[in-house]
């Protein structure tokens, strides 16, 4: 008897021999749940050649934790973001993400963390800056930082495009890329698309101050905008110095608070509200 049971949607003979290794070689055997969505999508819609960060999603031998789903998301996004620092190929990456957030196979939560994933690449050096300031960011690499935003810039409008098929989620983070790039088109759109929220999530809840301080960005007033940032870094948040410049911080304090959003998401599905 088979030391392997066969697959779903493979027959028997399939994981035997010649068959085995050919399935160890695509990938269609032995990944967890989630690692077989991601493959799935990206097989669809990723058209070869991949990124080498699609290696954990076909190549059982660049996972030494092919078999258990522990790991997989933290490694995956990470191979992508190292540690929050680009690198060469985090540009590649952002096509992976891409297709994985507009899948509706991927589960929702996913579907948010590649959002925001998209968006802490595309303001990676903005928010190293406010952190650092006066200092320059030890780590950066300006030029991949550059092309990895431009990645994300380039996807960011078919991204949008299906707010209206999204689920609340994926949407707090999408209003999060539409400011990282404000275009005359989405930026007065940002308003009524967000009423829903701000009227469910009064001020002081993570979201509604989340959602607030996108309306405030979207409108481009620099005097708001740090006015909002000074008052919303004391009552809460990690604070950055007043001499960074104002988008700096503006988008260090964003990040921040799209984190804590995903925390809050996360913690009341896990208590199944």
């Amino acid at each position: 008897m088979s030391m392997h049971a066969a697959p779903e949607g493979l027959p028997d003979d399939a994981v035997v021999g010649t068959g085995l290794g050919e399935a160890w070689r695509t990938g269609r055997v032995f990944g967890p749940p989630i690692r077989r969505i991601f493959r799935d999508v990206v097989a669809d819609r990723v058209p070869g050649p991949r990124p080498p960060q699609a290696a954990m999603l076909f190549q059982p031998s660049a996972d030494p934790y092919w078999d258990d789903d522990t790991s997989f998301l933290a490694e995956f996004f990470n191979e992508i973001l190292h540690q929050d620092t680009c690198h060469p190929c985090t540009a590649d990456g952002v096509a992976l993400l891409a297709a994985l957030a507009v899948d509706d196979r991927v589960p929702p939560r996913q579907r948010f963390e590649s959002v925001v994933l998209l968006f802490n690449i595309a303001t990676v050096a903005d928010r190293q800056l406010a952190e650092c300031w006066p200092d320059t960011p030890p780590h950066a690499d300006r030029g991949s930082e550059h092309r990895a935003r431009e990645a994300v810039r380039a996807c960011t409008p078919g991204l949008l495009a299906r707010w209206a098929f999204e689920c609340p989620a994926v949407r707090l983070a999408l209003a999060g890329l539409a400011v990282v790039f404000p275009t005359a088109r989405t930026l007065p759109a940002l308003a009524p698309r967000l009423e829903g929220f701000a009227g469910r999530h009064p001020h002081g809840t993570d979201i509604g101050d989340y959602v607030r301080f996108v309306l405030v960005l979207a409108a481009g007033d620099d005097h708001r905008t740090l006015a909002a940032v000074e008052t919303l870094t004391d009552a809460y948040w990690q604070g950055t110095a007043r001499r960074t410049p104002l988008r700096a911080r503006a988008v260090h304090l964003l990040g921040q608070m799209l984190a804590r959003v995903g925390h809050g998401l996360t913690r009341s599905a896990g208590h199944g509200s």
